[in-house]
């Protein structure tokens, strides 16, 4: 079996998009599995938060990569391609679709450009020192160090991600080269598999209105609750606290916050994050672009004619 030539739906977009129920309705129609791609929705006891599908939401569609390491552990990029590479796998053997989903771009890029991440040991002690830097002289001057490095990979990254402003300089830090150096030198072998991504869009306005609700909707399910059971049931997070809404509950728990404070910034926050997915996925060239306030039906009818459009091409 030629894997090259195996055909993968992935369906990215911002969160509150609507992927979750678009890619349960087509798994449903195509006799699909999903193949989650959510830097979040991977750690064990974040399920508020981080907007997990419930099993009644799942519908028996079997999902991979939800709910499996601690929030103890550090998980890489490197991991996530391994991870997913084998569940893609795992559902072509069964003689079903894979549908890759979610909104982590760094992600995505790993699987969709066949990136090799290199397993980069963090130097605690620089990281110390970045952090010392950001608290004396602010993420802008992280910004700018790590521009005047690799300023081909800083024009995909917001000058508030702190994280991916971080990462470029731990790499380079950690290697002598830059990450677009190594981009380069792993997309040598190219992808796996023929992934065909779709990506969600829809007006700003009416994005930000569900983003909004669905924060509400996460506090009255129990998020601060949540948060709370975390920082007693376990003693480390590498990362995992570092996810959109728990970090701003930790800051209300320290009394940093107010209660209203705390709300008005998890979703303004989540606002930012979505608006930096559409940037991310706007720099596909190949992307197709599917308006999510459209029937749930209409656009699975698009997916599947560019899915056996593209099954045709690839044979002829």
């Amino acid at each position: 079996m030629r894997l090259k030539m195996q055909k993968v739906i992935v369906i990215g977009g911002p969160t509150a998009s609507g992927k979750t129920g678009l890619s349960i309705e087509l798994a449903k129609q195509i006799n699909g599995e999903i193949v989650s791609c959510d830097s979040m929705q991977i750690y064990k006891d974040m399920t508020i938060g981080t907007a997990k599908p419930t099993p009644e939401e799942m519908q028996g569609i079997q999902h991979y990569l939800i709910d499996f390491v601690s929030p103890e552990e550090r998980y890489s990029v490197a991991d996530y391609k391994r991870d997913a590479t084998n569940a893609i796998k795992e559902i072509l053997a069964k003689g079903k679709v894979p549908i890759v989903v979610g909104g982590t771009g760094l992600y995505l890029e790993s699987l969709i450009y066949g990136i090799e991440y290199n397993e980069i040991e963090v130097d605690m002690e620089y990281r110390k020192e970045l952090e010392q830097i950001e608290q004396e002289e602010g993420l802008e001057k992280l910004y700018q160090m790590a521009e005047a490095i690799d300023k081909e990979a800083m024009q995909k990254i917001s000058h508030n991600d702190r994280k991916r402003i971080c990462r470029v300089l731990e790499i380079y830090h950690s290697t002598g080269k830059t990450k677009t150096e190594l981009e380069k030198e792993s997309r040598k072998n190219g992808p796996e598999f023929d992934y065909i991504l779709f990506g969600i869009n829809m007006d700003r306005e009416k994005l930000y209105d569900r983003i909004n609700r669905r924060v509400d909707i996460m506090l009255e399910d129990g998020l601060i609750e949540e948060v709370k059971n975390l920082i007693h049931k376990y003693h480390n997070f590498p990362t995992a606290m570092q996810g959109l809404g728990y970090k701003e509950v930790v800051e209300y728990l320290n009394g940093i916050t107010t209660k209203e404070e705390m709300i008005e910034k998890i979703k303004m926050e989540t606002r930012r994050y979505a608006k930096r997915q559409l940037t991310w996925f706007r720099k596909y060239k190949d992307i197709i672009w599917i308006n999510g306030l459209e029937d749930v039906q209409n656009n699975i009818k698009i997916i599947l004619e560019e899915y056996s459009e593209k099954g045709n091409k690839s044979t002829k």
